[in-house]
């Protein structure tokens, strides 16, 4: 087996299963026994990462020569709500991972660890564009256990030579993402106003927060190119290196419906602590592999709004 992802079953996982099978790779898709996998093409493999014995089996048995590792809790706001949930997978989930290869005889695949760009957290005004050095300053308990994830990965390269490269990712936006992230959000409740299922006033958060968006595409074709021409015991920022305000972000959806809405402040959509801007660096993911983004905002956007405007019947 040339690839398995871990995590497929997910919003990214879904798309970067396609990505390598249009590359030509031999594909192991991971999922949670109650997820489902469309895409055709590749073996559809069920994984619970809670489980180090299970991972050692089946990487036994398929040998995969890279190994995409997504599996995990990615919402910041689950954290706060969940965080002994977002602890157990995302840092355990690691450490069953990499202990199972460990204890695989003759067994060295390339390994790439997601993490996030929620690692950096606070940062000072001067700080951003953020690059992979910056000191890590974390603001949730999402942003800690990613943190912790990269320590680990990064002590296993250095300490066992395991070909381990870490990406610190940020926001990245698209089609099939659930409503909890915020353009998924936004997107849905325009449609509903535009298909008449809701008054014309759509409920916020805070507005005020910048953040790097980037089309789940172009993440997903990163990924690909650093698992080629990434360094071992590397971390990559990857993003878009452009930050927007969320206000900015509810803009341009509007400016794409035809309705007029009102927007509605709700305190219950704030969340306990909000990092005002982080904006990365990616010059380190340019050079090393030659990466570039081919989808603008406005156009992932679109894409989004019409996707949930078909789910309706409206377009």
């Amino acid at each position: 087996m040339d690839a398995l992802v871990t995590g497929a079953g997910g919003f990214v996982g879904k798309y970067l299963v396609q990505e390598l099978l249009t590359n030509g790779l031999h594909v192991g898709a991971c999922k949670l026994s109650k997820e489902y996998i469309a895409v055709k093409g590749c073996e559809i493999l069920d994984l619970d990462m809670n489980y180090q014995h299970e991972i050692q089996k089946l990487l036994e048995i398929y040998r995969p020569e890279q190994i995409y590792h997504l599996a995990g809790q990615s919402s910041v706001a689950v954290s706060w709500k969940n965080p002994e949930l977002t602890i157990d997978v995302n840092i355990k989930g690691v450490l069953h991972l990499l202990e199972a290869i460990r204890n695989i005889k003759n067994y060295y695949p390339k390994i790439l660890l997601v993490g996030s760009g929620e690692e950096y957290g606070y940062l000072c005004e001067n700080a951003c564009p953020v690059n992979e050095q910056e000191k890590l300053n974390p603001a949730n308990i999402y942003a800690v256990t990613k943190a912790c994830q990269t320590m680990i990965g990064s002590i296993y390269a250095k300490t066992y030579g395991m070909k381990i490269i870490m990406v610190r990712a940020f926001n990245h936006i698209g089609v099939g993402q659930a409503p909890v992230f915020v353009a998924s959000d936004f997107a849905l409740q325009i449609a509903e106003i535009e298909a008449g299922l809701r008054p014309p006033v759509i409920q916020v958060g805070n507005l005020n927060a910048k953040r790097d968006f980037s089309d789940v595409r172009d993440i997903v074709k990163a990924y690909r190119l650093l698992m080629q021409k990434g360094c071992a015991g590397e971390i990559y920022n990857v993003g878009s290196g452009h930050a927007v305000a969320i206000q900015e972000l509810l803009d341009i959806l509007l400016e794409l419906s035809q309705e007029s809405i009102i927007i509605e402040k709700n305190p219950a959509r704030m969340r306990p602590a909000e990092i005002a801007m982080i904006e990365a660096d990616i010059s380190k993911l340019k050079s090393h592999t030659g990466w570039q983004p081919e989808f603008s905002l406005r156009e992932t956007l679109q894409t989004i709004l019409n996707h949930n405007r078909r789910n309706f019947g409206i377009l």
